[in-house]
């Protein structure tokens, strides 16, 4: 098993539900916004896939699913009726990255600090549904 797949099956045994780092929101350049989404995209596939493996076919897995249209680049992932969709809108020669958890967006505009913290967020939507 991988240390992710260890990961969730200690939470399902009962470990802490860790919380993904997040930070304020901000603009970038179109090129590095959406390098950084595509490399979250790919590794969020790999974790999914990862963690649907350790959950088995008695427990509700998760999913990924993509979403297109103009000016962004987002997927949801989603387990139960908990979702968390991390988008790049792209706006002239910028682009902002934004996660968005439950459908509605925060008061103040966050992204996950780094791509490591895919993990975190999705053993959080493992836990809280």
């Amino acid at each position: 098993m991988t240390p992710f797949m260890l990961s969730v099956q200690e939470l399902l045994d009962g470990e802490a539900t860790p919380e993904p780092a997040t930070e304020p929101a901000y603009p970038e350049k179109v090129a590095a916004a959406t390098d950084t989404q595509v490399v979250v995209r790919s590794l969020a596939e790999q974790l999914v896939s990862e963690a649907n493996a350790v959950l088995g076919p008695h427990r509700e897995p998760l999913t990924l699913v993509d979403e297109t249209g103009p000016g962004a680049l987002a997927f949801t992932l989603g387990r139960a009726d908990r979702t968390a969709r991390v988008q790049t809108v792209v706006s002239g020669r910028t682009a902002t990255a934004e996660l968005v958890i439950g459908g509605t967006p925060s008061g103040t505009r966050r992204r996950l600090t780094s791509e490591d913290e895919v993990q975190a967020l999705l053993l959080s939507l493992i836990a809280q549904s």
